[in-house]
């Protein structure tokens, strides 16, 4: 059953959340049958009768169709308790940044980590949003993690931010690539190179160094332990936020995340 739980949450995660809400609505149901009819479960060596275990599955039944509102609410909760864990686990190397590869406050007491791609008109829309927070909120530090998965010229760009990082204009790269309105190609990661004042000859040879392609690499496994689907994708505290969800929401989840510790 277990092996089979984990087949049905690699191919679907959403099913396979439905499926452990039911199994534990089941087992609740097991043991409001075993405590109340404990004199019958006893007698049959501690396991349910046919009976009872259709009893059981009669009043797990009769009350999700009375009250069907439980089922999203349970998933929910068990998709937070995963999230929750899944970024326990991988904390330190999704909160620590890549050489220049962050802004705000050096020890935030909030860490608000940002996975994107420069070809990804939603990153762009974002932009501002994150540019705000940073503005506004001084204890905030915001970690910026390349995911290039939009094709080979955005894994290109990657290489070249990840270059700035290590030259310590990360800064001066990513605002440009995201403030110009072209699409990414190698010509704009070009200029991006010289307006952000890199070294083009260092760029150059980084671009083609296997650190930097296992530092892209690193990122696109943490995207896949987090389950990411897409850009932009945001880590802060216990939460992971898919999409451009707004400046109100993402203050809001800082907000969260500073008042839990």
């Amino acid at each position: 059953m277990i092996d089979f739980y984990k087949r049905l949450r690699a191919r679907w995660p959403l099913a396979a959340n439905i499926v452990g809400v039911f199994a534990l609505l089941l087992l609740a149901g097991g043991l409001l049958m075993l405590l109340t009819g404990r004199q019958a479960s006893v007698a049959n060596g501690g396991a349910l009768t046919k009976a009872q275990r259709e009893e059981v599955e009669k009043i797990v039944h009769d009350y999700i169709l009375a009250h069907p509102e439980i089922i999203p609410e349970a998933v929910n909760r068990l998709q937070a308790r995963e999230v929750s864990s899944l970024v326990s686990q991988n904390r330190e190397e999704i909160e620590t940044p890549f050489g220049s590869a962050w802004a705000g406050a050096k020890d935030g007491d909030v860490t608000l980590v940002e996975f994107f791609d420069y070809n990804c008109p939603y990153c762009r829309l974002s932009h501002p949003d994150v540019e705000r927070l940073l503005k506004e909120d001084k204890k905030l530090k915001v970690v910026y993690r390349d995911l290039p998965v939009l094709g080979e010229a955005s894994r290109e760009a990657a290489l070249a931010s990840l270059s700035a990082a290590e030259q310590g204009k990360y800064r001066a790269f990513y605002n440009w690539m995201f403030t110009d309105k072209a699409r990414v190609s190698t010509q704009k990661t070009i200029q991006g190179v010289r307006k952000a004042g890199l070294n083009e000859a260092r760029a150059a040879e980084d671009m083609k160094s296997e650190r930097l392609k296992r530092e892209i690499d690193k990122n696109l496994r943490l995207g896949n332990a987090l389950g990411l689907t897409g850009t932009p994708s945001y880590v802060v505290g216990n939460r992971i936020l898919s999409g451009a969800v707004g400046y109100d929401e993402l203050k809001k989840a800082i907000e969260e995340a500073r008042k839990a510790g």
